[in-house]
């Protein structure tokens, strides 16, 4: 799960994330990207229930819960609430990662088992939040890409069923002209578009393809005459299915999954929002990425309270703020109000659930690739080696093969079928045995847990030599390491003295190799100060205070050093050769 630790400066802002943009340009912005991220709040859980064949009138009320709770936890992400919400304009809706266990879920046992089982998988991403820092090395992109990429392999035939219906009353070439005209204007718009139209190009394939219809008599607007201009549905709750029976434990692995999948996509998005909403370089904040996670894994808990699909950050959000330069949180919640706003006008939402099945699967089609191309770039973020090349391959095409029932079908016990015959959960299971592996593997590894405190140096030296001594290296390096802790060590304490912060009180340091270089990770309780900060204004500053000489001399020992600040816990990781 680690990633560059510092962002690009971004000259071009015109307004970051603290600055206050006018409230008619903030409006208009907030529209302009709920207008992009509405679509697919609205059909996400209406494909899943019909995939289910669940009542029509049930689609009102999921629609109507799905608006609100993804404007709430808008506003949450903007405007942050305690540990909850990124501070940064970040929006959330409806995850079509959920699509595929959504509709095994209503499937076998409707509307309480979904609920159940999104409550449940919920409480999941607050463990995963708290202790994120501990899970760094083993819930990577490169697990989280995999999967994404196997539920785009899961969902698709969900998506390709509807394709062969014929629209009532048409001929046989209205369906698939429907369906040509909504890909060509999206697929064209992407491939010659500017960076403006290709946000646009989904919502302007369904306009188009959905006029298209109209003109051929095909467009159905019942839904839009018969439904009102301000109200609400009238709400039913389905309640908990609490015999916790066999469809449930089949079913958890599988939610579990996709809840984390979902929390890695907020991981990667509340880092490249930080990136890109301050004109100034400032290392990634992890406390940040915590609170994105938490505001998701509330919303993702409230959906399941009311009924409804989970939620998750939509990446357009980054797209808009790198287009506009605006990155002010104003404008993040202003697009909460629009959303929520948008769950008590019914004739907008009959509007989007009047679009042709054609166009909609045509929609799905865009979505779904757009979903797996993401995958790609996750699981590719972080460099491609021959083994994480194996672990990919492995992880994906046993995914597939699983799914397709190809591999060992008949062998396989009935009670384990369902989870093995589940593309998805088995190939993710596989890619994280797998890391796990080659996290093992990955040279020689010692741990050492101590207090924090200069009197402890002589057992952390000891430690050092020891290492030194079994991986056979010569007493430079023994000394370099060495006198890299001991600088890390001076430098806190001198922080500790400074502050008033609560005593740093646990040290934890581990040692590894790979390849030719000793990687060394120090756990610290947490502080208020990024040591990257202090480090980069040292090397530029030709009289450094003596506070900060530590740090200055650490940072010509150290080929790399990353601070990762999280709630709690502090890891500090420095790279050497040797």
């Amino acid at each position: 799960m680690s990633s560059p630790n510092k962002s690009i400066d971004n000259k071009h802002l015109r307004f970051d994330v603290e600055e206050h943009p006018p409230w008619g340009l903030s409006s208009l912005l907030a529209l302009q990207t709920v207008l992009l991220c509405v679509a697919g709040i609205v059909l996400t859980p209406v494909i899943v229930l019909r995939g289910a064949g669940m009542p029509e009138h049930m689609e009102t009320i999921v629609i109507f819960y799905a608006l609100i709770i993804s404007g709430v936890t808008t506003i949450l992400q903007a405007k942050k609430v305690w540990r909850f919400g990124a501070g940064h304009i970040l929006l959330m809706g409806t995850s079509g990662a959920f699509i595929a266990v959504g509709i095994s879920a209503l499937e076998s046992g409707g509307m309480s088992l979904l609920m159940t089982l999104i409550v449940a998988s919920s409480l999941i991403q607050f463990v995963f939040a708290n202790h994120l820092g501990l899970l760094r090395r083993l819930v990577t992109p490169l697990v989280g890409g995999t999967t994404i990429m196997l539920i785009a392999v899961t969902v698709m035939p969900i998506v390709f069923a509807h394709f062969p219906a014929q629209i009532p009353g048409d001929k046989v070439y209205e369906a698939p002209l429907v369906a040509f005209i909504t890909l060509a204007t999206m697929l064209v718009l992407s491939f010659f578009g500017n960076r403006s139209l290709r946000l646009w190009a989904p919502i302007i394939g369904i306009v188009l393809g959905s006029f298209t219809s109209f003109l051929l008599g095909d467009l159905n607007l019942s839904l839009v005459k018969e439904a009102a201009w301000v109200g609400f549905p009238e709400l039913e709750w389905a309640g908990f299915d609490f015999s916790f029976n066999q469809q449930f434990w089949l079913l958890f692995p599988a939610f579990i999954i996709v809840t984390i999948v979902g929390a890695i996509e907020t991981y990667g998005d509340a880092i490249a929002i930080q990136q890109i909403s301050n004109r100034n370089s400032k290392p990634v904040d992890y406390r940040t990425v915590q609170g994105a996670l938490y505001a998701d894994g509330l919303g993702n808990l409230v959906s399941g309270i009311l009924g409804t699909l989970p939620n998750t950050t939509y990446s357009n959000s980054l797209s808009v703020v790198e287009m506009t330069g605006v990155a002010a949180r104003r404008v993040g919640i202003l697009c909460g109000v629009i959303m929520t706003l948008l769950a008590f006008f019914p004739k907008i939402t009959a509007v989007i659930l009047s679009v042709p099945k054609p166009v909609v699967g045509s929609y799905l089609l865009v979505l779904i690739l757009l979903l797996f191309i993401h995958g790609v770039r996750m699981v590719v973020s972080e460099g491609l080696s021959f083994e994480k090349g194996m672990i990919i391959g492995m992880g994906f095409w046993l995914g597939v093969g699983f799914q397709q029932k190809a591999i060992f079908y008949d062998s396989i016990p009935g009670w384990l079928a369902p989870i093995v015959n589940n593309g998805m959960t088995i190939g993710t299971i596989i890619t994280l045995l797998l890391v796990g592996v080659l996290n093992l593997g990955h040279g020689r590894k010692a741990v050492l847990k101590t207090r924090f405190s200069i009197k402890e140096l002589p057992v952390i030296n000891k430690f050092i030599m020891e290492f030194v001594q079994k991986n056979k290296w010569n007493t430079q390096t023994q000394g370099c390491i060495q006198l890299a802790v001991e600088e890390i060590i001076l430098g806190l304490t001198q922080m500790r003295q400074d502050s008033d912060n609560n005593p740093i009180a646990k040290f934890r340091i581990e040692l590894r190799v790979i390849d030719d270089q000793l990687e060394m990770d120090m756990a610290v309780s947490a502080m208020d100060d990024n040591i990257e900060v202090i480090i980069d204004a040292a090397k530029l500053s030709k009289q450094v205070p003596m506070n900060q000489l530590s740090f200055k001399i650490l940072g010509s020992l150290a080929d790399e050093i990353r601070h990762y600040q999280f709630h709690g816990l502090d890891f500090i990781c420095l790279k050497i050769k040797v």
